[in-house]
């Protein structure tokens, strides 16, 4: 689908190991600024010698979030704001199913394929906010809950975007770490950029325009979209990104996604406005009841429970305890620790003070997926009976 692009493959770069980091970590307790600020300038800091030293070079890739996150002690949620801190100011560049490549600082980026993050567009409705509603040097700003209401973004991506202001010196926050409360407008000198204030696409955008395209030219009504790995691979996204833009075509009624074998169809073509839906793709168990595969249903049940009761750092019941709490199988509850591990939400500890900790608190989203209930051989029959 995409003949024109010429994408670097990773097996081109090389990556660098957690356990070659191995600079003295940077002091995190009673710090003057956010922890993804002093983590990000201890990351300009390795990058630096290491260059110099020649001990890492440009284009090597950095290891993962997870793994400094696991490193430091701190949650992914923080690494992505210090990650995105250094990036910035030009010191690495985050490739899309590649990782964060090493960037020589003193020359500028030259990108292949910019797209703007979502964090960007947040930022730029943050400044529009600012520009419009007559705020002045000084004044403080809504909560970033409130904010993020205002400017039709996530609370967790408002936060991001906040943070990025911060590093610009066009926020600042008064207390030492940052939360959603504290937000104060330190400068108004700066600009909107028009390309992104009326026709800005985020990287997902890209790739629900370039499904839709694919659709139109390949499918019909009926059909049977590829798997979404596959999809990624032609379309060089990531899984994440792919489902993200399925989603968007199945609220906006071309797609429906049903589980098993029957797979995510066409139910409509993106230029059409009419809707012809067979009677078995209409009948469905409750979504609430049936959206998820039964280890799903636990993931979510797990999350929300992370979510409303703990905090980061704290120490999950075992498998045995949680099994006996939810009423499940062992081998269901540590199908889903796992899960969620590789989410990046929980690590593991072995040892007399091992068990599973919570590294960060997942965000809680309604989801919308659908399975097919009813086989259509027995809508078959049923209308042969009516």
């Amino acid at each position: 689908m995409h003949k024109d692009y010429i994408f670097p493959k990773k097996s081109d770069f090389t990556k660098i190991s957690i356990s070659d980091v191995n600079i003295e970590l940077p002091e995190l307790k009673d710090i003057s600024e956010s922890k993804s600020a002093v983590i990000g300038q201890w990351l300009m800091k390795y990058i630096e010698q290491g260059l110099k030293t020649e001990k890492i070079s440009v284009n090597n890739i950095m290891p993962s979030k997870a793994d400094f996150a696991y490193k430091l002690g701190v949650s992914i949620g923080t690494m992505q704001n210090a990650f995105r801190y250094i990036e910035d100011l030009g010191y690495v560049e985050s490739k899309q199913c590649i990782g964060t490549l090493v960037r020589d600082y003193k020359k500028p980026v030259i990108t292949m394929r910019k797209l703007k993050s979502k964090r960007d567009l947040a930022s730029e409705a943050i400044k529009r906010y600012i520009l419009t509603g007559s705020f002045k040097v000084g004044m403080p700003l809504p909560s970033s809950r409130t904010l993020a209401t205002l400017i039709g973004f996530s609370s967790n991506t408002t936060r991001l975007a906040l943070d990025y202001l911060s590093a610009q010196d066009i926020l600042e926050h008064r207390y030492k770490n940052s939360n959603e409360y504290g937000w104060i407008i330190k400068s108004m000198d700066f600009d909107i950029i028009p390309e992104i204030q009326h026709k800005s696409k985020t990287l997902v955008d890209m790739v629900v325009k370039d499904l839709e395209n694919y659709i139109t030219n390949n499918l019909k009504a009926g059909d049977k979209i590829p798997p979404h790995s596959e999809l990624a691979k032609s379309l060089k996204a990531s899984v994440k990104t792919v489902h993200d833009a399925l989603k968007i075509l199945s609220d906006k009624g071309v797609l429906l996604p049903r589980r098993g074998k029957y797979g995510t169809v066409v139910v409509k073509l993106p230029n059409e406005n009419t809707l012809s839906v067979k009677p078995e793709m209409s009948i469905f168990a409750p979504a609430k009841d049936t959206a998820f595969y039964h280890y799903e249903k636990t993931q979510n049940r797990i999350k929300r429970m992370i979510a409303e009761e703990y905090d980061i750092g704290e120490k999950l019941p075992s498998i045995i305890e949680m099994s006996k709490m939810l009423d499940l199988s062992p081998n269901t509850i540590r199908k889903a620790f796992h899960n969620l591990a590789k989410e990046g939400l929980l690590v593991f500890s072995r040892g007399r003070y091992g068990g599973t900790f919570i590294i960060d608190i997942p965000e809680i989203e309604q989801q919308t997926f659908k399975w097919l209930a009813v086989n259509p051989q027995y809508i078959a029959e049923e209308q042969k009976i009516n």
